[in-house]
């Protein structure tokens, strides 16, 4: 009997899965759900930076996939061995004692607050300043030195202060906290119990201040000067983590009878999305993988006797066992990359949504079919127009920084900008502005890596952008002047969340064997154009005087 397991990877508009033969690295089958509530933009105010999302979202999803893949794939249920979830993060959610988010519980089914933060929340930059100033110097250890000496809003103890301050009902209600990894691992398990439950070594060393040597999270005393219910919500999470090849438990009759398995099937630790992906892509040490979506997450990992007690500063985090047992895992990234193109394409359909397709002129029929025609053609057009531009042509400098900055030196508060308009300027002008920028800005956490005197030999690319768009991928093997593979799979993550399911369920004794059985080839291998890098570099010098005049202009 061949064996198989179910990677299922979370992101931020659906969540897809997908079931692997253990022994080729096969996919057998695949489905994504796309979240209902999310996509008619509930509990969501991006004016103030809010981004919340219902979990019934992702357990309707959850049932969704996997119920499809095993039915599409018609293999026994006994021979599916095991299911590894892996989650954007931070994305921290309140549950009571049970381990219920309280968005499921009477009286708070449509209360933001109790919805999961979402990685991209920025509610709570005040509330993330506040844990750094107290950190440098409230005269103890500094508990953001392992997540690169800087804590972001986008992470899991400023999200939870924000929202107990903002909501008393919450604050009140809410007995613990998970991550979103956790809690979908957890719904998933046999054994609820809260205490005993392995929680993701990867969210809690990257997100959360957990580290080995002062003993896992925060001290009380630190975490009370910020609130004592941060201090007593302590004893109410967790002391151990665990890394994504070990077991959390095995499938609850609940769960087995509703998704066609049996309670033999393993499921693995939870973990992150893009330090999934980078197992996916058979990432190794000095490679930088770019999980490039909505927005980038950039994974190294590294051995402990190339770190030793070194830490590097502005980045994401470096948490032993994040992604390979044994193994430094390194994260860093970019706040928007997609997004903001998707954000231009937004702004640009302005006329077209609000006057051609509202129009009497046109018929349904004709609506629906120009609007399939622009969204498969928008940017399409646009890429083409601006890599058409010569190079002696006059270019806007823009910065990336419309979501804020994560990396290097995370700062939410930056916001982006762009200089040299002018009456010449058209769209593709723009367009191409906004491509440098989101490669200029990942240039700067190439940068940063080195400085740091960790080596990125090679770069690899996972994601749709990664796969859909070789004018992006070019233009950055022209900034970073490193040439980059581009991974074969759609569905890195998912495939890394399911070898991390394979080594649990016992198929292979480590990630590393299972990564090279399992992992995905490769489809494109985008090379540096030697004559067009001096160019790249000059128009970087332009995005680093923008950059100084934004962050300066911001401390004012």
């Amino acid at each position: 009997m061949r064996n198989y397991v179910i990677g299922l990877d979370y992101g931020s508009d659906s969540v897809r899965a997908v079931l692997i033969d253990t022994a080729t690295g096969q996919e057998i089958a695949s489905k994504v759900h796309f979240y209902q509530r999310w996509k008619e933009n509930k509990y969501c105010h991006a004016s103030i930076n809010q981004f919340r999302q219902h979990p019934l979202d992702h357990i309707e999803g959850l049932e969704d996939v996997i119920k499809s893949v095993v039915t599409q794939s018609k293999v026994e249920p006994e021979s599916i061995k095991g299911i590894c979830i892996d989650t954007t993060g931070s994305s921290p959610i309140p549950i009571d004692k049970c381990g219920t988010p309280l968005a499921l519980t009477k009286g708070f089914e449509e209360n933001p607050n109790a919805m999961m933060v979402l990685w991209k929340d920025h509610t709570a930059i005040n509330e993330a300043n506040e844990i750094n100033e107290l950190a440098e110097n409230w005269g103890g250890e500094n508990f953001t030195k392992y997540e690169g000496g800087i804590y972001s809003s986008e992470w899991f103890w400023a999200k939870i202060l924000h929202i107990i301050r903002q909501d008393d009902t919450v604050k009140n209600a809410a007995y613990s906290w998970m991550e979103h990894c956790d809690l979908l691992t957890y719904l998933l398990i046999e054994n609820k119990d809260l205490k005993s439950f392995k929680r993701s070594r990867c969210a809690a060393g990257h997100k959360a201040m957990w580290h080995q040597s002062w003993g896992g999270l925060p001290s009380e005393k630190f975490l009370d000067q910020l609130d004592p219910y941060l201090a007593n919500l302590r004893n109410r999470l967790f002391d151990e983590t665990y890394t994504s090849n070990e077991v959390a438990g095995k499938l609850s009759a609940e769960w087995a009878k509703k998704l066609g398995l049996t309670t033999d099937t393993v499921i693995a630790v939870g973990t992150f999305d893009a330090h999934a992906g980078a197992l996916g892509a058979k990432i190794e040490e000095h490679t930088l993988v770019r999980v490039m979506g909505t927005s980038t997450c950039d994974i190294m990992v590294s051995s402990k006797e190339l770190l030793g007690t070194k830490t590097v500063k502005g980045i994401c985090g470096q948490v032993d066992g994040s992604v390979i047992p044994g193994m430094e895992g390194l994260e860093a990234g970019q706040s928007a990359f997609g997004d903001l193109l998707a954000w231009f394409k937004d702004m640009l359909s302005w006329p077209i949504d609000n006057l051609v397709l509202t129009s009497n002129v046109l018929g349904e029929a004709q609506k629906s079919e120009l609007k399939e025609e622009i969204e498969a053609n928008f940017i399409k057009k646009l890429s083409e127009q601006a890599e058409n531009i010569p190079l002696s042509e006059s270019i806007p400098t823009a910065l990336d920084w419309i979501n804020g900055r994560r990396t290097p030196d995370a700062n939410q508060e930056l916001k982006a900008a762009m200089s040299n308009l002018t009456l010449g300027t058209k769209a593709p002008h723009i367009f191409k502005a906004l491509v440098n920028a989101i490669c200029f800005g990942s240039k700067k956490i190439v940068e940063r890596f080195e400085e740091e005197g960790v080596a990125i030999n090679s770069v690899i690319g996972i994601g749709g952008v990664a796969r859909k768009s070789p004018f992006i991928m070019q233009t950055l093997a022209n900034v970073l002047d490193k040439p980059i593979k581009v991974a074969a799979s759609d569905q890195a993550p998912a495939l890394g969340a399911a070898i991390y399911a394979a080594v649990a369920s016992g198929i292979y004794a480590n990630v590393i064997e299972a990564s090279k059985k399992m992992g995905s080839n490769f489809e494109a291998i985008y090379y540096p154009e030697k004559d067009k890098v001096p160019v790249y570099k000059k128009q970087m010098q332009s995005y680093n005087e923008l950059s100084s005049f934004v962050e300066n202009i911001t401390k004012k």
